[in-house]
């Protein structure tokens, strides 16, 4: 959801927040949204979305980020939830092996599901929780290499990196978009004005023309 719209905001960006349940993207997004931390936050049932406005390179653009459940249990609502989808955030927990494990699945399904030029950050959430981590930051860092990814180590706790993700991804979209129109443009300016009075061959297949059948 790249929608172009002419009041209130030029753009309207579609981010979604993938990744195991209690990794910590409803506090991730309620971070970003309203500057606001839950430390008894339960998990996400269904999907929910909030939306914030920034200002990146004289544009205002109206991101809407969508929140959904990381059980299997809720895996029906796949396809609506990535359909329009411009930009995602894909977070593990730095103490919990198991979500780092699961995120080579998470990309899976996401560039199955959404456009081919989604873009996407790596997120290591709760590096507040330093003495508890179980994965290290580089090795991070080697798997968002090795998938073409942006990586952050954040915590919607700290309020580390919440709004520097959100802002790479913002930015990183715009650009995308304004290359896209300004390819576009400089096609459209290379193609020139359509050719007018084009000549048509009616001539029989033999070599000998026909007569015009409006002779004056």
């Amino acid at each position: 959801m790249a929608h172009r719209v002419d009041h209130e905001y030029d753009y309207l960006f579609k981010i979604v927040l993938i990744g195991d349940s209690g990794v910590g993207k409803s506090n991730i997004l309620s971070r970003f949204t309203r500057n606001e931390f839950c430390l008894d936050s339960k998990s996400t049932i269904g999907v929910e979305f909030a939306t914030k406005t920034l200002q990146v390179e004289g544009k205002t653009i109206k991101a809407q980020i969508w929140d959904t459940a990381g059980q299997e249990r809720y895996r029906a609502i796949t396809s609506a939830y990535y359909r329009g989808a411009v930009g995602a955030l894909l977070v593990y927990d730095i103490t919990k092996k198991q979500t780092f494990d699961n995120i080579q699945r998470w990309l899976r399904e996401l560039r199955d599901h959404a456009d081919s030029n989604i873009v996407i950050i790596l997120a290591a959430n709760k590096s507040d929780l330093k003495h508890l981590r179980a994965i290290s930051e580089g090795e991070g860092q080697v798997l968002a290499e090795q998938e073409g990814l942006s990586f952050l180590e954040t915590s919607a706790l700290e309020s580390l990196n919440v709004e520097k993700a959100f802002q790479t991804i913002i930015t990183e979209i715009y650009h995308i978009i304004n290359k896209k129109a300004l390819a576009a443009q400089e096609a459209a300016r290379s193609a020139g004005p359509p050719v007018q009075g084009t000549t048509i061959d009616v001539s029989d297949s033999d070599g000998g023309s026909r007569a015009a059948c409006c002779s004056r």
